[in-house]
């Protein structure tokens, strides 16, 4: 398997996530206002985001290149993203990704601020989704595999 190196895109650099996202037909954006993660092995083979919220951050965006799936890219890029922060963080999810998400320490059906929880409510009223959330205390059982 390639070496896969885990960073933070420097704001130059943060068209190559649209770009990555476009190529791989996703619907999902880079956000201006957010940290933008990405895994690399030459290109980027994966992508995330994490912005800031009242209280928190919210993980959003992850996505994988198909070809690097099931090779514990995403686990590691999350790991990476999130190390070091003191706040919980949060994502919305399919209800099919909770495992996902709950092997890498998120807990299902967080307390969520106020916004984040009216956002989930705009957002599964056109699809199915779910909010998962971790605690800074929580990720000592993050499995990077």
């Amino acid at each position: 398997m390639p070496d896969t190196q885990y960073t933070l895109l420097a704001e130059p650099l943060w068209p190559l996530m649209n770009k990555f996202y476009r190529a791989h037909q996703s619907p999902m954006k880079a956000v201006r206002d957010a940290q933008l993660w990405v895994a690399r092995r030459e290109e980027i083979v994966a992508a995330l985001c994490l912005r800031p919220v009242a209280g928190g951050h919210w993980l959003t965006g992850l996505f994988v290149d198909p070809a690097c799936r099931e090779q514990g890219v995403a686990a590691a890029l999350i790991a990476r993203a999130i190390e070091g922060l003191e706040q919980p963080v949060w994502l919305f999810c399919h209800p099919d990704l909770r495992g996902f998400y709950e092997r890498r320490g998120f807990a299902f059906n967080p307390q969520l601020p106020q916004a984040m929880a009216e956002r989930l409510s705009r957002y599964a009223r056109s699809k199915p989704m779910i909010s998962m959330g971790l605690e800074p205390l929580a990720r000592s059982s993050i499995d990077n595999g």
